[in-house]
């Protein structure tokens, strides 16, 4: 119920699972993982094995953990962990381990990534990033190139031109 809450019909697949919820990239093989390829095209490519994946294996999320991450998705990673854990009936330590076994990431890491993906996004628009920092939960401009520098290991004017944001359009067009 949580999950139809926060995602639109053409997200939920038939089964009533909804495909953004499933837990990315729990493989036992480490090399599977996104972080560890080289280039964006290889990373695209494992998500896109891991999602198929997924759907025909039918996974489960807990309740919670779908709310959490509409929570995180909602608030543009700006909320605290321990307060979704406390609104979840969980505590802290509960929630990171359940959100973190069936995500992929802890809850404060798939925050960080939230939080950077409308950070960049406003950046290709054209937004300083003085005011991109401020708007978006960052402690200063230091901050956002470091989470920049992080995601994409490259400074902030050099990742908007980077051309896997130009895979946004065709794949969240609501975006």
């Amino acid at each position: 119920m949580w999950v139809r809450v926060c995602l639109p019909r053409r997200h939920r697949l038939r089964d009533g699972n909804d495909a953004e919820t499933a837990a990315p990239f729990p493989s036992a093989e480490p090399q599977s993982h996104p972080h560890h390829a080289r280039t964006w095209p290889e990373r695209f490519a494992l998500i896109e094995t891991e999602l198929f994946t997924r759907l025909h294996a039918g996974r489960v999320v807990d309740p919670e953990v779908a709310w959490a991450w509409c929570q995180i998705v909602a608030g543009r990673g700006r909320g605290r962990v321990s307060d979704l854990a406390a609104r979840a009936g969980w505590s802290r330590q509960r929630m990171w381990s359940r959100f973190g076994s069936q995500i992929g990431l802890t809850p404060k890491r798939a925050a960080m990534l939230v939080r950077f993906d409308h950070a960049i996004h406003l950046l290709v628009r054209g937004y300083i990033p003085a005011r991109v920092a401020s708007d978006g939960g960052y402690a200063d401009q230091s901050h956002l190139h470091h989470d920049v520098r992080t995601f994409t290991g490259t400074t902030p004017t050099a990742a908007v031109s980077e051309p896997w944001l130009a895979a946004d359009a065709r794949a969240w067009p609501a975006h």
